[in-house]
């Protein structure tokens, strides 16, 4: 087991547990119908992101490779990624102009690709190298 990624991925899943909830019912009357779907985007993205980091960190025994890189390329995309995509949400409630924030959410994005993408590459070669089963 990884720690870091269990715990990361845990974390991850109960906030967007959290969030769900108070889009649900604390932004339903306070948000359009689009931004709400927005918000809600964000919460399905975190919450595959708890999964896999969860995943991933419950079988690292399996894996002969550090995770850290994969563990913090899905941690700070999913931040990035989620965290703009519900302020951008929101901003009008906050009386704000947060359309800056409009390119990270897609960095946010291509940080998580990155991550799985590198794991992917970790175990191709794991399997190449007869060190993984299957």
């Amino acid at each position: 087991m990884n720690r870091n990624s269990v715990i990361s991925g845990v974390i991850l899943i109960v906030l967007a547990i959290i969030l769900g909830a108070f889009g649900a019912h604390a932004l339903k009357e306070k948000l359009s119908v689009s931004d709400l779907q927005t918000f809600e985007v964000g919460i399905r993205y975190q919450m595959y992101c708890g999964i896999g980091l969860l995943v991933v960190g419950l079988s690292a025994q399996q894996l002969s490779f550090s995770l850290k890189p994969f563990l913090t390329l899905l941690t700070l995309g999913s931040v990035l990624f989620s965290g703009s995509i519900y302020l951008l949400a929101m901003q009008h409630i906050f009386g704000l102009k947060l359309s800056f924030l409009g390119p990270v959410t897609p960095i946010g994005g291509l940080l998580m690709i990155l991550g799985w993408i590198l794991f992917l590459t970790k175990v191709l070669k794991m399997k190449e190298t007869n060190k993984l089963e299957g």
